[in-house]
């Protein structure tokens, strides 16, 4: 069974920030398990990142608080347009349906806390959580995107290119993924599913500049172009181990 009630009116960039929640899918691409030692899934598994993450265009740069290994992860993000409950992992139509438009997004991660947490069992929510570790690129028109499993994401540091790969790569394509999770959660209009990052993630510090975007067919999407420096943080708060 699967509930699709059709949105009102079309995703802005302002109401980005008012998804009622952010789902990411973590390991999806054979590569990136690798590169970090983790087992590869049986199946989709995922997490959420808190909605005051979101850092949208012109709103400034990431914010690296202290004690934290910084990494980025660049993710092709959905924004769902219709209610989205027990969804058939088959329903390939339903699935595709069901995403309004597309975004860029930057999963940045606090790579120390992630760890510790993972190996001591303990939840992920600090190491993906804090305010500004969301970048998200301007709203991406579905018809920019025919096919979402055939497109390249890439990464910059600075000038040197760190993440480069189709979403071919997927392990899980997306009709699975929002299967799974709707399984789980019901998913609402405006809530946004971040499906997984290839490999090539790494550290970024204060002072550099991350320049991210989407290439279908070749030609890079203007409104895929993201631009995002790093700066220190000012707060009183200091990353330690639990």
């Amino acid at each position: 069974m699967v509930s699709l009630v059709l949105r009102r009116g079309l995703t802005t960039m302002a109401s980005l920030k008012k998804a009622n929640k952010v789902v990411c899918i973590g390991r999806n691409y054979a590569d990136h398990i690798t590169e970090l030692n983790s087992a590869r899934p049986k199946q989709p598994f995922f997490f959420q990142k808190p909605t005051t993450s979101i850092l949208l265009p012109g709103q400034g740069n990431v914010i690296r608080p202290k004690g934290v290994d910084l990494h980025y992860e660049v993710e092709l993000a959905l924004i769902i347009g219709k209610e989205v409950k027990d969804l058939d992992a088959a329903d390939e139509k339903g699935a595709l349906d069901a995403i309004e438009s597309y975004a860029l997004s930057i999963d940045m991660t606090a790579r120390n806390a992630q760890n510790e947490a993972k190996k001591k069992g303990l939840p992920w929510d600090i190491s993906k959580g804090f305010d500004t570790f969301l970048p998200i690129s301007k709203v991406i028109p579905k018809s920019a995107i025919p096919d979402p499993h055939k497109i390249e994401l890439y990464l910059k540091v600075n000038d040197q290119v760190r993440q480069n790969d189709s979403t071919e790569l997927m392990l899980f394509r997306i009709p699975r993924i929002l299967s799974d999770i709707s399984k789980v959660m019901t998913l609402l209009p405006g809530d946004i599913v971040l499906t997984g990052t290839p490999k090539g993630v790494g550290p970024v510090v204060p002072g550099e500049t991350m320049y991210a975007g989407i290439k279908v067919d070749g030609k890079e999407l203007e409104e895929a172009k993201m631009a995002v420096g790093v700066e220190e943080s000012t707060s009183s708060y200091v990353y330690a181990e639990t």
